[in-house]
């Protein structure tokens, strides 16, 4: 009672001394730091939930797979592990580090989950010979392997509106050495401070005091992790003060396992152009190809160091300044236990092991990537895609996108100053089940602009052709690929009464012809001719058949007066590269949740087929056309043992060239053109054409059969009548045909001696020299 008497009396007589700072101490405290401080709580909170809990979409190309007898090369095998995050470090003993003997590979994969399953890691021997997989086995074993997938690479992320790349992780899964390492150099008092470390102050503020300047720092974890979510790195008093509040609320609210989880997953540790890298984990891969579970003590080592200067200790920069950071760091691992003398000189002695090629996906092919979009949003909107945690697993071939690329850059390049204004767009799919493999939207690499390949609507000129005569041979007791053609003038009166006289390229006729070299050397009188008899009602309702709702109803629609996207065009040849299966063209294969359970599966159910004899009879003239006509140019550069079916097409005044081809693997379409639509001066030929033979020239590829195919037989025919014939008649060719479609009876060459007797001449030329046609 006396104590209370006493205190009462002292604050009478001091309050007259104290009464004006009290108020102004109350009025700072209710009037500014109070609402000053419940600003700052929400901001912490909702940041703080955020950075948790918004775990990015992550966006993967299609697992590499490796089998006896895959077409495989060298260069593509080692493109497509070095994009997946692998790297050669001479022993491949580590996941997601390979090696090299002559043309055996010795690779350790990092397994993966994925919407077919996925694998487990494992150690496998990879040899290549003439551009196949020779042999598969177990490292560790040396049993054979009938089939293995490796992990996809990741393509893309998902992650609000910035190009901060991520890989959140559980604490959990975090190694232990880390998670002690970062505490023991970073900050030993972390699970007993609240926030703020005044002991570790005091003591940086002696050490740099003794020294004159700067050598040691105070700051917690939990402050560190404050700079990173929302201060900027000036040193003034403000700042200071805000990192003081924030570090106090963030202990208040958080225990000390979510703080840590926080920071091991924000820290920033790094740069990529323009892409931040963020977190321990997106540290392993960017610096070593790993993931962040794979790493030695070594490598956690030289990550905790680099989070006290990430540009000073850059190993890729300043290689000198990483291995005394590392060591320095090891060192302190050593002291306090984490690791034992003989694991420290072990790690000490090792190199710093960084991985030349390792980076972060930073959505490197936006045009495939709208194609994802497109064929996904009807199952996922913006929201979820963006903070859904979800892994989309695509069916991009990096290989196959690369290439295709440097085919583009390359023809655009040997154009000079004419490819200055030129664009290109291009499509690669897999030829048996639409999957889609690569998509070039520009002829620029990583272009985010127009994207050409989905949305430039173009006259598609001859490459329509095929489709003419492939509706005429639906009917074998009609037509065949031997069937006369009348390749005469045409002249027709359109609606609006004027005249129509298309011409040949050439601006020559050719009298009648064989089906097979119309179609080769692209002869637009004869094509014409030939859909005006089967019935241009007919053509039409085929092409719509495969979803298209604009077709042009006039004869022009005949020669490619038809505006479609490369993406179309893909869809129409996918029809005659799959065997007559109308597939649709899939850029997803899957989707799987947070927990890595499949929700959505992409797939398509393969029917019967249709027309197919007519299709076989198709492609085999299409191979023709590569061969002898329009597309020569393919075995000219010694790339005839594909076998590739292919057709050119040129536009109007030359505006637009273009090139669809298939091989027994892979289609590709190419487009080449002006977006201000002026003539490029390019036949498809000489455009388009060169693009699909750069691509197919690197890209592993199964050939496609020189036989018809099944239904199909070769029949030795008289191009100048259409008819059976007998081999030794001078002139005859061997032309495919519908098993049974043609009479067995032939003509013989009684007639022809008969012509040649009385000085007549019933020569039948060979096919003539390829021409440059559309």
């Amino acid at each position: 009672m006396a104590f209370l008497t006493r205190l009462q009396s002292f604050v009478r007589s001091a309050w007259p001394w104290v009464r004006i700072p009290f108020w102004i101490a109350m009025g700072l405290f209710f009037g500014f730091l109070l609402p000053y401080t419940l600003i700052l709580n929400k901001r912490v909170q909702d940041r703080f939930n955020d950075l948790v809990f918004a775990v990015p979409t992550r966006v993967y190309a299609r697992p590499l797979e490796l089998a006896s007898g895959v077409a495989m090369t060298p260069a593509a095998l080692e493109l497509e592990l070095t994009f997946a995050g692998y790297s050669n470090d001479g022993k491949g003993e580590v996941a997601g580090r390979w090696a090299k003997q002559g043309t055996r590979y010795t690779i350790a994969s990092r397994g993966y989950a994925g919407p077919d399953g996925g694998e487990l890691p494992k150690r496998i021997r990879v040899t290549l010979g003439r551009g196949q997989v020779s042999a598969l086995v177990d490292a560790d074993s040396g049993k054979p392997i009938k089939l293995t997938h490796l992990d996809p690479a990741r393509i893309a992320t998902v992650y609000g509106a910035q190009q901060e790349e991520r890989r959140i992780v559980r604490l959990a899964d975090v190694p232990p050495l880390l998670v002690s390492g970062l505490q023991a150099v970073e900050d030993r008092d972390f699970k007993h401070h609240i926030g703020l470390d005044f002991s570790a102050i005091a003591r940086a503020a002696f050490a740099n005091l003794r020294a004159g300047h700067t050598v040691q720092g105070g700051s917690t974890l939990t402050q560190q992790l404050v700079r990173n979510l929302f201060l900027d790195r000036n040193q003034n008093f403000t700042r200071k003060f805000n990192e003081a509040i924030l570090s106090l609320l963030i202990e208040a609210h958080y225990s000390k396992e979510r703080i840590l989880q926080a920071y091991v997953n924000e820290v920033f540790l790094g740069q990529q152009g323009s892409q931040a890298v963020h977190g321990f984990a997106a540290a392993a891969e960017f610096y070593f190809g790993r993931r962040l579970e794979d790493l030695r003590p070594q490598e956690i080592a030289l990550l905790v160091g680099m989070v006290k200067g990430p540009s000073y200790y850059d190993p890729r920069r300043y290689p000198q300044h990483a291995l005394q950071r590392r060591n320095l760091v090891l060192q302190q691992f050593l002291q306090t236990g984490l690791i034992n003398a003989a694991q420290a000189n072990a790690a000490q002695a090792a190199p710093l092991g960084i991985a030349d090629n390792a980076q972060l996906p930073h959505n490197r092919f936006p045009a495939f990537m709208d194609l994802v979009r497109s064929q996904i949003t009807a199952d996922f909107d913006d929201d979820t895609l963006r903070a859904g945690n979800l892994s989309i697993f695509t069916t991009l071939d990096p290989a196959a996108q690369l290439y295709a690329e440097q085919a583009v850059t390359n023809t655009v390049k040997a154009l000079g100053k004419r490819g200055e204004a030129v664009q290109s767009a291009g499509v690669i799919t897999d030829a048996h089940t639409g999957s889609v493999l690569a998509v070039i939207g520009s002829k620029l690499p990583g272009d985010t602009g127009f994207n050409r390949a989905m949305d430039a609507q173009r006259p598609v000129g001859s490459t329509i052709k095929p489709f003419v005569y492939l509706v005429a041979l639906t009917d074998p007791s009609r037509w065949n690929l031997g069937t006369l053609l009348d390749d005469g003038p045409i002249s027709m009166r359109q609606p609006d009464g004027t005249m129509w006289e298309p011409h040949n390229d050439d601006n020559q006729t050719h009298g009648m012809l064989p089906m097979v070299d119309a179609l080769a050397h692209s002869w637009n009188l004869a094509t014409i001719h030939l859909g005006l008899e089967v019935g241009l009602p007919r053509i039409k309702a085929f092409l719509e058949s495969f979803g298209f709702t604009d077709i042009n109803p006039s004869p022009s629609l005949l020669i490619g007066a038809q505006d479609m996207a490369p993406l179309q065009l893909a869809q129409l040849y996918q029809y005659l590269a799959s065997d007559g299966h109308a597939l649709p063209l899939l850029a997803v294969r899957g989707v799987l949740d947070g927990s890595g359970r499949t929700i959505k599966r992409y797939e398509v159910q393969e029917g019967q087929g249709e027309y197919q004899n007519a299709v076989r009879l198709t492609t085999w003239a299409m191979q023709q056309v590569a061969l002898f006509g329009t597309a020569h140019s393919i075995g000219d550069s010694g790339l005839a043992w594909l076998h590739a079916a292919g057709k050119t097409g040129t536009s109007n005044d030359m505006r637009d060239s273009w090139f669809a081809g298939f091989t027994g693997q892979h289609l590709a379409v190419f487009w080449m053109g002006r977006d201000d639509n002026k003539p490029t001066g390019l036949f498809g030929a000489t455009g388009a054409l060169r693009e699909w033979r750069d691509l197919f020239a690197k890209l592993p590829t199964r050939p496609l059969s020189a036989d018809p195919g099944p239904g199909l037989e070769l029949a030795w025919m008289n191009p100048s009548d259409g008819k059976r014939t007998d081999p030794q008649c001078e002139g005859a060719r061997q032309l495919a045909v519908v098993a049974g479609s043609l009479p067995p009876d032939t003509e013989g060459c009684f007639w022809q001696r008969v012509g040649d007797f009385f000085g007549g001449s019933h020569d039948n030329p060979p096919p003539p020299n390829p021409l440059p046609a559309q």
